[in-house]
Order: structure tokens, then sequence, then C-alpha cells
């Protein structure tokens, strides 16, 4: 391999020659080779870091043309371009475990960003510090990179795929109406409902998640960027935080502000527990509303059987004919996940000391997996298994009509303690709900009929 030599302010190091980084980011990558390959810092952030040292040098421009001049401006913005186009992801090698703060990342940013911008300008004229970092600092470009990241993947990737769901339940309570089934609580016999309110409880839950998601952008779209080093602004001119946060907005397309404090925005991490929490909630619908159709799904005989999912694959590598809920099963390990990294979030977001959270690349690790993960998951869910739901009317029938728990239907007209008798009764001996009452005189056969109607029960 062919190497160049590239200095900063400890020395020399070797560099790959095809490589765009520099010193700073291959004494990272030379120190830090922990999950090196496997667990690299996300593609989300670089492109984020794409984003705000574009904007960041468009504020620059505005505010001080005389250092960033029209030349240069020109250059660090086709070199951003192409970081947010994820052309130049390979020059991007560092990993989540590295300082706290994100500043070999940052750097790694300015070093691509500034060699890029040379190859193109054909000479020398972007240094990573001096042009491509000016006016900032790590502590406030990787917060700034985080909140960009969040807010942009929870509108882009994960409300899509919860309308998506939401749609379709829609589409499955119109497609089920009057279908009348038994009820369940605490896993027992309870008394009937409709197929479609079934569905629609499982649509409204998407629905509030996707109103908390949406009340957590809020506090999302502020950004530390012109905090620098302690939250102070040191070496930032004066607007450069509000100019920045206007530039990010425009390159986006989404809202940014520029934070009110400063101070609040280097050191804590708070936006980001509230945000991932909502995406939590999520996970934990989307348990229960896989683990509802896998048990409805169950069987094909011995168990509930009250609804057909779509067969995808073989279940089994001994037992022939085998299908199982794979898709429902997937969704609940998302689950799994997602829980687990809102402890990670949480516990990075109470670390650091003083003016600085040092525990930010794992925090946005964890929440980009989360979002990452539930977003495909309730895709493919949606698309292989939640589209194909179909009601099998007769076993619901069946079951509704030997549920013990109709007897509740009883209760105005020969009270609790006589209606818990006929339940009791039919259950031991293995007869109906009718034949248990007429046989204890509480009603005539005639009169059972005339008040037992499961179908008017919902």
């Amino acid at each position: 391999m062919e190497y160049r030599v590239e200095h900063d302010s400890m020395g020399e190091v070797q560099v790959p020659a095809d490589k765009l980084w520099g010193a700073q980011t291959e004494r990272s990558r030379t120190n830090f080779r922990i999950g090196a390959g496997i667990e690299p810092m996300p593609e989300e952030i670089i492109r984020a870091f794409g984003v705000l040292k574009k904007a960041a040098a468009q504020a620059n421009h505005q505010l001080n043309p005389a250092k960033m001049t029209a030349e240069k401006l020109k250059a660090v913005e086709a070199a951003c371009d192409q970081v947010i186009a994820g052309e130049l992801s390979e020059h991007f090698p560092l990993v989540v475990w590295q300082t706290g703060s994100g500043t070999q990342s940052n750097m790694n940013a300015n070093e691509v960003i500034a060699n890029r911008g040379n190859q193109i300008a054909g000479r020398q004229l972007l240094h990573p510090n001096d042009d491509i970092n000016m006016s900032q600092s790590s502590n406030d470009t990787f917060p700034t990179a985080m909140h960009i990241a969040a807010l942009m993947s929870l509108e882009d990737q994960l409300l899509p795929a919860v309308d998506s769901l939401i749609a379709t339940f829609r589409q499955l309570e119109e497609r089920h109406q009057g279908i009348v089934k038994s009820g369940r609580t605490h896993l027992q016999d309870a008394t009937p409902i409709t197929f479609s309110q079934e569905i629609s409880g499982w649509r409204s839950s998407l629905e509030r998640d996707r109103e908390l998601i949406c009340r957590s952008l809020e506090p999302l779209r502020e950004l530390a960027l012109g905090g620098t080093a302690v939250g102070t602004g040191l070496n930032a001119p004066a607007g450069f935080d509000r100019v920045v946060a206007q530039a990010v907005s425009q390159l986006t397309g989404k809202q940014f502000l520029t934070a009110a404090n400063k101070f609040h925005a280097l050191t804590s991490k708070d936006e980001l527990v509230f945000a991932h929490g909502a995406v939590k909630a999520l996970a934990c619908d989307m348990m229960k509303i896989a683990n509802d159709v896998r048990w409805l799904a169950s069987g094909p005989r011995l168990g509930l059987g009250e609804i057909t999912i779509p067969e995808n694959e073989p279940g089994s590598s001994i037992m022939p004919g085998k299908v199982n809920p794979t898709q429902c099963e997937a969704v609940t390990m998302v689950a799994v996940q997602v829980m687990g990294n809102d402890v990670a979030v949480s516990m990075a977001a109470s670390q650091g000391n003083f003016e600085l959270n040092v525990f930010m690349p794992v925090c946005i690790y964890n929440f980009l997996q989360s979002v990452r993960l539930m977003a495909q998951s309730i895709q493919s869910f949606n698309d292989n298994c939640a589209v194909g739901i179909q009601a099998n009317r007769e076993k619901m029938h069946h079951n509704l009509h030997n549920s013990l728990m109709l007897v509740t239907a009883l209760n105005p007209h020969i009270g609790y303690e006589k209606a818990a008798q006929v339940a009791k009764k039919a259950f031991a001996e293995n007869i109906s709900l009718r034949e248990a009452c007429v046989a204890l005189g509480f009603l005539t056969a005639e009169r059972f009929d005339e008040v037992f109607q499961p179908e008017e029960m919902v």
C-alpha cells in the first residue's frame, strides 16, 4: 500500500495515499480498534456533518467573507455535497468507540472535506481547522449532527413506515366489518368484541405513538452550533448561530433553529432521551400488536386459529409443512433491542461533567439503530404480514358461541351470583350456558333465547 505524509499539531503521520482523511483521523483509526468494520460511525451522522459543514461555510462567507472567500466556499460546498450524497463514505473509517465528544469524527469530516475541496480547487486552498472548522468546535458540531440525524431519521424513515401500517390496519377494519368474536383479557375468555374493534385498538396505538414522536421532534430542532467549545461562542462571529441554523434549514428542508442556551445544548442530551422514549413507546406497542397477531394465528389446528397470515417460508428443518409467524418474531426481537437501547441512551445522557457530555457517540449510535430497526421492521411486518391478515370467520363464530363469558349478558336478568353458578355448571358438566341456566331453573329456555344474543353484546 502506498502512503502519503500528513501532519497535525503532534507531528507527522502516514496515511493511505488513496484516502482523503488526514493525520487526526489516522491516529484515531490506529488507536481505537474497537468494533472496526462492525460498528462504524452511523452514515446518518456522516451526512449530517456534510450538511452542517456546508451550512457553516455559507454562514462564515456571509459574516466573514474575507476569511471564507467565494472561492473557498465553492470548493467546500462541492465537497460537502459529495459527503451528503454518500459518495465519500469510504473516507470515514472511524468507529463509535472513540472519544466521547466525537472530536475525531468532527476532524474526520474536516480533513475529508478540506482534502476533497483542494482536489476540486486544484490547489492547497483549504485547511481542516482554519477553514472547514471555522467558527466551530467538536463540542458544538457533534451535538448538532446528532440532532440533524435524529430528526431526519424520525421524519424520513420511521414516520412513513408507521403511516403505512396505520393505513393497512384501517383497510383491515373496513374489510372485516360486522365480524363478532370473543374478546380476551388475562389470556382468558372475555365478552364479545368485533374484529374491527380489535384492529382499531392496534391502529389507535400506532396513531398515538406517531403523535408522541411528532411532539419529540420540536426540541430536536434546536442546534448547539455556535456554542463552540463550552457554550460561550468563543471565536464565532456575532449572529453565526442564527445564520447557520437558517442555512441548515434550507439545506435539509426541515425547520431548525439555534438553541437558546448553548451551555445546555452542549452538555444535556434530554431531547434525545425524550425522542427515544417515544420510539420505545412505539416498540412497546409493536411488541403487543405482533404478539396479538401470532396468538390469533396460532395453530393451525391446536391454537386459536382465528386469523390466517401469509405463509412466507418453511418454518422447520425437521417438521415438514410447518410455517411460523416469522415477521411477528422479527418485530418482537427489534422491540427488545430498542428497549435495551433506551437504557443505553438514558445512561449516556446522564454522563459527562460540567460543560460537556462525553458519551455522545454511543448515545446517537443506539438512537439511530433504534429508529432504523423500527422503521425497517414495521415496513417488513406491514408488507409481508399485516396486509395479508384474514379472519377465520368459522373459528371466530365457534369460539364466540362456546365462550362461558357470554354469561355476562344474563347479569341484568338473574344477577351476578346466579350467572356465575350458570358458568361454573356449564364448564364442569361440559354443557351449554342455555342448558345450565334452564337446569338451575333461573330462566326458561324461551326467555334465555330472548335475552341471550351474543352478536348484540359488542
